[in-house]
């Protein structure tokens, strides 16, 4: 079995990730930073396509990489239509949908129509997207809400519970489609997924208003109360929906959308910031008990991910509350880059079947 090289693409709201590895073992990375002043050029984010690639060209050039040298090129999965968790090569279908926004606009959606651009002048190589945050595998009676034009959605950080879910199940020597899981992601949203003999069977939608409160997110809403905000006169659409994802959670309450500054905050005798810390920790422990009700109690373990793993306030609250469902591990942070890298690679190796958009 032959060794490939991968270019990985993780465009972000102000950071365009890259990297180059060569099979597993990451040859180059690298963080290019967009600050909101060359941001503030483009009237949206379709429109950031070619600076976005010409920044990207820009530092591969400078690195000294070889694009000639590259198999593949994998993006990170956009905002597409409800697909299953997966590697797909991209298509026209996908382009198409990725410049529309068909489920709406974000920096990822470039992931993959950059690399289709890339591998368009790279011989025999081929452009890739895995497990974008659209990936939705929810058991029915999941997607059932008492208001049948509003059905639950599934939009929730793919790519890391995946990982991490396949990780852990590699380390206790067994196959990821015969556990039984509970993998909360802890970034600037929260993610909780039940995770079932290989599928997501339930799972919050953590871009716009669904399960608990984060850094930056609000998460469940009185519905009540909110219809009366929403049409009170004092915020316009685009105002509440910056309210609900952009500037909730710990923006709204403590003005940062850092756990770490709030943890700070906090251990210097902030008791306001320590008593907000354990509400979203209280909130994101009732997730995990509706995801061990979904599972009918049968777990094999809780793993806690994501850039809030690391602050220990924050898991300290949860465990508290979670600890004697099941097993708790924790894997701080998150590896997107090396995920995609790795499911590029299976794709190549031929241990992995490919999927069609």
């Amino acid at each position: 079995m032959g060794k490939f090289k991968v270019l990985v693409i993780n465009p972000g709201s102000t950071s365009t990730k890259i990297a180059v590895y060569d099979d597993f073992k990451p040859m180059f990375i690298k963080t290019l930073s967009h600050s909101l002043e060359q941001l503030g050029r483009f009237v949206d984010i379709g429109s950031q396509y070619e600076f976005r690639k010409d920044a990207i060209l820009s530092e591969l050039v400078h690195a000294g990489i070889d694009l000639d040298e590259i198999d593949a090129v994998i993006g990170r999965g956009g905002l597409l239509r409800p697909i299953e968790s997966g590697v797909y090569e991209v298509n026209e279908d996908m382009k198409r949908d990725l410049k529309k926004g068909v489920l709406g606009q974000h920096a990822a959606n470039l992931g993959g129509l950059i690399a289709a651009d890339l591998v368009a002048h790279m011989p025999g190589a081929r452009a890739f997207i895995a497990d974008p945050v659209v990936v939705d595998e929810l058991q029915d009676v999941a997607r059932v809400t008492g208001f049948p034009e509003l059905p639950a959605q599934s939009i929730f950080h793919a790519l890391n519970q995946k990982a991490v879910a396949r990780n852990f199940a590699f380390s206790i020597e067994r196959p990821y489609e015969e556990l039984d899981l509970i993998v909360a992601h802890l970034g600037g949203g929260v993610s909780v997924g039940a995770h079932h003999k290989g599928k997501v069977i339930e799972v919050n939608n953590a871009l716009d208003g669904h399960g608990p409160f984060s850094p930056e997110r609000a998460g469940t809403l009185p519905a009540g109360a909110l219809v009366d905000l929403c049409f009170g006169g004092k915020y316009t659409r685009a105002e509440i929906r910056k309210k609900i994802s952009g500037e909730g959670g710990l923006v709204a309450h403590l003005g940062t959308n850092q756990a770490h500054e709030a943890e700070s905050r906090a251990l210097k005798g902030d008791e306001h910031a320590e008593f907000i810390l354990h509400a979203m920790a209280y909130q994101i422990a009732k997730a995990i008990g509706g995801c061990a009700a979904a599972l009918k109690g049968h777990i094999d373990g809780i793993l806690l991910t994501g850039g809030m793993a690391h602050n220990k306030m924050v898991v300290g609250f949860v465990r508290q509350y979670i600890d004697w469902l099941a097993p708790v591990k924790v894997y701080p942070g998150e590896d997107e880059m090396k995920a995609l890298a790795s499911n590029a690679l299976s794709v190549l190796k031929g241990n992995l079947e490919c999927k069609k958009y």
